[in-house]
């Protein structure tokens, strides 16, 4: 056993195994067996990203830290954020071929919604159905988080992705209602992943849709909500996405979600 893993004979009910590649046993990590290993979230999206060109420097972990607390107040199911830029990040590859680009997708997807820092919580967390002048505030959240990032001028990319993150291929989206190639390509990949994302995770109001389900409905809306372009890439990463679906919590933590 490496050092630092836990004991086997002493996992709580609903775990198959320790992560095998950090030892976590934790009730607030998803774990799934993957490549004949039994694989936290943590450790699936980390060695992605790395596969990427990306490294844990400071600067990163402290945007990832920020993106958790950003979940944590809008109650998103496990590393949400982490999770949908690590798969954003995935399809940009096949797009991107420079490093730094690749950083501010990544970047971007990771605080697509640091704009919802403005909005009350009455409005972000409301279990009904909002009306009008409450939609009007959330549709704000995207020009709000650009408006945080574009003071970073290194962040260009990344604060394009935040703007757009909300409009549709068609131009039915939020908030200027850009179409087809107005919305910057990196924000096209995300709008993919972000459904996928949402339809994968348990909702208060739902259980967790199968992955076939989601990649259907994803079909259906190219050329509408999605950009074809970025559902022909999400395709041609549709096994390393399944194994993202596939992660789970321990018995009885989705129930609480």
């Amino acid at each position: 056993m490496k050092k630092g893993h836990a004991n086997l004979d002493v996992l709580p009910d609903g775990f198959i195994a320790a992560c095998n590649e950090c030892g976590s046993v934790s009730s607030e990590r998803q774990y799934a067996h993957i490549n004949e290993r039994h694989t936290c979230e943590h450790c699936l999206l980390n060695s992605r990203k790395l596969q990427s060109g990306l490294e844990n420097d400071q600067y990163e972990l402290f945007v990832e830290s920020l993106a958790e607390a950003l979940d944590l107040r809008e109650r998103e199911t496990g590393l949400h954020s982490k999770r949908v830029a690590t798969h954003t990040l995935l399809l940009a590859a096949h797009h991107y071929e420079k490093v730094s680009d690749l950083k501010e997708v990544y970047w971007g997807s990771l605080l697509h919604d640091i704009g919802k820092i403005g909005v009350p919580d009455a409005v972000l967390l409301k279990p009904s159905q909002l009306s009008e002048d409450e939609w009007r505030i959330m549709r704000e959240h995207p020009h709000n988080g650009f408006l945080i990032l574009q003071k970073l001028p290194i962040l260009s990319m990344a604060a394009e992705i935040v703007l757009c993150h909300e409009e549709r291929f068609d131009g039915s989206g939020y908030p200027v209602g850009l179409k087809g190639e107005q919305i910057p390509l990196a924000a096209r990949l995300f709008a993919v992943i972000d459904t996928l994302d949402a339809m994968t995770s348990d909702r208060p109001y739902r259980k967790a849709l199968p992955f076939d389900t989601a990649k259907a409905e994803i079909l259906r809306l190219a050329g509408i909500q999605f950009d074809p372009v970025a559902v022909e890439t999400f395709l041609r990463e549709e096994d390393a996405l399944r194994d993202m679906a596939a992660m789970e919590f321990p018995r009885g933590k989705s129930d609480s979600v």
